[in-house]
């Protein structure tokens, strides 16, 4: 079975305005990934945002967690509404800068691999994942949404892409 987004938070998603650097307050010290619990600033190569409209943000060890967290709100939001989200974003694996995650291109199955393992590797744009490819042998590219749980948990295994 495929869980893909959910077509209710596409939508709330797609009412998101376009990412700003200044939307993104950078990780504390203390900012834990509510994914996985690992300390966020220590992997600033690697850093995704879910930026809320109360100012809050939560933060995450990659793109890989980011994901995870959006396709289960219930589990790791409690009570957080995806139409109060602000901004999503990622980092950028060349100009390591805070990009839109709903336009980012990702790539999975190269040999380069961020804080959890194997990662979705976010970029700008698509002829950067495809030089990204040729130089660290990546499998696929993928768009926000083409992410899914199986592939999640594909990726957390290392049993393909």
């Amino acid at each position: 079975m495929t869980y893909r987004l959910p077509a209710w938070l596409l939508l709330a998603l797609a009412l998101v305005l376009p990412v700003r650097a200044a939307d993104f307050p950078a990780p504390a010290g203390h900012d834990l990934c509510p994914v996985c619990g690992m300390v966020v600033s220590k992997y600033p190569a690697w850093v995704a945002t879910v930026a809320w409209q109360d100012g809050h943000a939560h933060h995450f060890d990659g793109a890989k967690d980011l994901f995870k967290f959006l396709l289960d709100l219930k589990r790791y939001a409690p009570g957080h509404d995806p139409a109060a989200i602000k901004a999503i974003g990622v980092t950028e694996y060349y100009g390591l800068q805070r990009i839109d995650a709903r336009t980012a291109v990702y790539v999975i199955g190269s040999d380069v691999l961020g804080p959890m393992g194997h990662e979705l590797v976010p970029f700008a744009s698509r002829a950067d994942a495809e030089e990204f490819m040729r130089d660290h042998g990546g499998r696929r590219m993928l768009a926000f949404r083409e992410v899914d749980l199986g592939l999640l948990r594909r990726l957390d295994s290392g049993r393909g892409f």
